[in-house]
């Protein structure tokens, strides 16, 4: 003799009448919004406060950059300042200080800003992205934000 059970056919037994319902969990962010992010964490690249510290000593040395790293220093500038200032404004419990939110906002428009031709005026603007992005990541050291070099 079989012994048999009788289950529902989709095998779930509803919770009793008396217990609470528990709200479905849904993730925060839908198949799309997953790959965006997957996306972004790809291209992006871990900030190296060394490297960043390299490229503010060859703009603001003692030696003007060369004419044939110019170009490939303002880049890295650029990618640099628009790091701390993701950084600096990247956590809601922790929001940037006063300093920090017009670091950013003055770094924008060099951000932005064509990379002139002349060599001169490129050492210039490699210059003053320099000055601002000295002066968020020190802000950002100083608030504990990140690291300095060791």
């Amino acid at each position: 003799m079989s012994l048999t059970a009788l289950v529902p056919d989709n095998d779930v037994v509803p919770p009793p009448a008396d217990e609470p319902s528990i709200p479905q969990w849904t993730p925060p962010l839908d198949a799309e919004g997953l790959r965006s992010v997957l996306e972004r964490i790809k291209d992006s690249s871990p900030l190296d406060v060394e490297e960043v510290f390299d490229d503010l000593d060859t703009a603001i040395g003692n030696q003007l950059p060369s004419v044939t790293t110019t170009g490939a220093l303002i880049d890295r500038l650029r990618s640099h300042l628009k790091q701390l200032s993701d950084i600096a404004v990247a956590d809601e419990q922790f929001p940037p200080t006063r300093a920090m939110v017009q670091l950013a906002e003055r770094g924008l428009p060099l951000r932005g800003e064509r990379t002139p031709a002349a060599h001169r005026q490129a050492v210039g603007l490699a210059r003053r992205l320099a000055f601002v992005t000295s002066d968020l990541v020190e802000e950002l050291i100083e608030a504990r934000y990140i690291t300095g070099a060791e």
